[in-house]
């Protein structure tokens, strides 16, 4: 009896822990002392395996109240054998009787049962005293991923609730968020809110593990969705978009500033430029595996729809002189 384990010691958690407290508790030290994460660690495996005896213990009301009754009858037993004057010999023999004796057999079958003595009788003669789960699946070994396993001689079942179990979830960024990275949260179908550190170039579909970060210390699997942009689209390590210039740009040329993922850079618009024609920015487009594209711009020649009276009279006395048919190449097919 006095190596009869301290359950609430073990889980860090007051004696007057509420069942919740213990299993958040419990969730806390499984993530820590699992097998599964600690290879080959064998007092990280032993430790594990106390810590399901103890969660067994305090979240059953009827073998909680029993184990604090037999701790607090171990603390009056101390208490009489430091106060009495008679010789520690008959100290011990008298509380034995007085203090343990009055739970009979009931007390023997929990301590029996509970309390690891099934587990020295298995180490003295592991032939006849080791058992298997109902169910006959083997024993918890490191490195697998059964979910029953023995305990200190008895079979405990490591339930699916308990289980650590892998989430799958789905983030969806904006553009400059995927390209840049940074802090982000992300809110979970279980209602926990993560703050995520993203790396930068994140593409659409790419997936990241965030270890432990599923229930009961599983995995979270998160997938990344990038959102349409309104002005850039992504065509595999390019980037596409569209920029309006003028007709005098168009004709004379013009050094032009363009949006980039990095900002506003200028652009040289060469004379005579087709509306519908593309140029490109080296070095501008998207990082997919370490290598970044370009960004390649169309050009489209916007007119003015309500232009000044000093527009209108250049555009007038433009008309007058120009000798430029756009439609030449039209009306000779025709012939």
């Amino acid at each position: 009896m006095n190596n009869l384990p301290n359950y609430y010691e073990l889980l860090d958690v007051p004696p007057d822990a509420t069942v919740e407290e213990i299993k958040r508790a419990y969730r806390r030290m499984a993530r820590k002392y699992h097998p599964d994460l600690n290879p080959g660690d064998k007092q990280a495996e032993e430790t594990f395996k106390n810590l399901v005896e103890a969660y067994d213990v305090l979240c059953d009301p009827q073998q909680r109240e029993k184990y604090d009754e037999i701790n607090q009858t171990k603390k009056k037993s101390k208490k009489n054998r430091r106060n009495t004057k008679v010789s520690k010999g008959k100290a011990r023999r008298s509380n034995s009787v007085t203090d343990y004796q009055q739970y009979g057999p009931d007390f023997n079958r929990f301590v029996e049962q509970t309390f690891a003595k099934k587990r020295s009788q298995a180490n003295q003669n592991p032939q006849t005293s080791r058992r298997v789960a109902p169910d006959d699946r083997q024993a918890y070994r490191p490195g697998t991923r059964k979910t029953a396993y023995k305990v200190q001689g008895r079979d405990a079942d490591y339930t699916e609730k308990e289980r650590p179990r892998d989430v799958e979830a789905r983030l969806k960024l904006p553009l400059e968020k995927a390209y840049r990275g940074g802090k982000e949260r992300i809110r979970l179908e279980d209602g926990r809110s993560l703050e995520i550190d993203m790396p930068s170039g994140m593409i659409d579909g790419q997936q990241m593990r965030l270890r432990g970060q599923g229930l009961d210390g599983g995995d979270l699997y998160l997938t990344i969705t990038i959102a349409d942009h309104c002005f850039f689209k992504i065509q595999g390590k390019d980037i596409f978009c569209k920029v309006p210039v003028t007709p005098s740009e168009a004709v004379l040329g013009s050094a032009i500033k363009v949006p980039t993922l990095d900002g506003l850079v200028q652009m040289s618009v060469p004379k005579g430029v087709k509306s519908g024609q593309r140029l490109r920015l080296a070095g501008k487009g998207y990082p997919v595996e370490g290598e970044r594209g370009d960004q390649l711009v169309e050009m489209q020649i916007v007119v003015p729809s309500e232009p000044s009276e000093a527009e209108r009279e250049l555009y007038e006395q433009l008309k007058a002189v120009e000798t430029f048919n756009p439609r030449d190449s039209i009306m000779k097919s025709d012939k």
